[in-house]
């Protein structure tokens, strides 16, 4: 079944399909953002990075066509992908309350004087990220990107250990 992956011409497609997907995932979380509304909190903004790193090295191998860069790029895809499903269930134990945020909440060890306070009341409150504003199926944005995010790095490993080392 993997033999398929096999093909030079097909592995010479990965860093394009990477970039794709790459830009769909931000495309559908700005649009989630900017369209409908929904704020991000840092988690979620932690969990964009992963799709940003892949998408800026896969479109720098698209433009130098190297099977040695394409197989670089793929393992750093399968790399970056598991992280990002890592924050991902990390994202989901918060909303579920399964365990406290390190990254999010507030923190007054950052005020150094009553004018930092002072200046600070008028600042935008950062959004929760225990707060779940959009579900699916009863499922989050961060439940659908932990899914996501395992199969793309599964897929990605399963790509790159099947590529020649040149």
């Amino acid at each position: 079944m993997l033999a398929v992956l096999d093909d030079p011409k097909l592995q010479s497609w990965y860093p394009a399909a990477l970039f794709a997907v790459c830009v769909a995932a931000l495309g559908l979380a700005l649009h989630a953002q900017w369209v409908l509304g929904l704020e991000p909190c840092n988690l979620c903004l932690y969990q964009r990075v992963p799709y940003g790193l892949v998408g800026l090295f896969a479109g720098a191998a698209m433009v130098r066509p190297d099977p040695a860069a394409r197989r670089a790029v793929v393992w750093l895809a399968a790399v970056s992908f598991a992280a990002g499903a890592a924050v991902a269930v990390y994202h989901v134990g918060v909303e579920q309350h399964w365990w406290a945020s390190a990254v999010c909440g507030g923190d007054v060890s950052s005020v150094g004087s009553t004018k930092d306070l002072l200046a600070g009341l008028s600042a935008k409150p950062e959004k929760s990220c225990d707060a779940v504003d959009w579900t699916f199926l009863g499922l989050s944005m961060a439940t659908y990107n932990a899914g996501v995010s395992a199969v793309l790095a599964i897929a990605c490993w399963a790509a790159a250990t099947r590529m020649k080392r040149v």
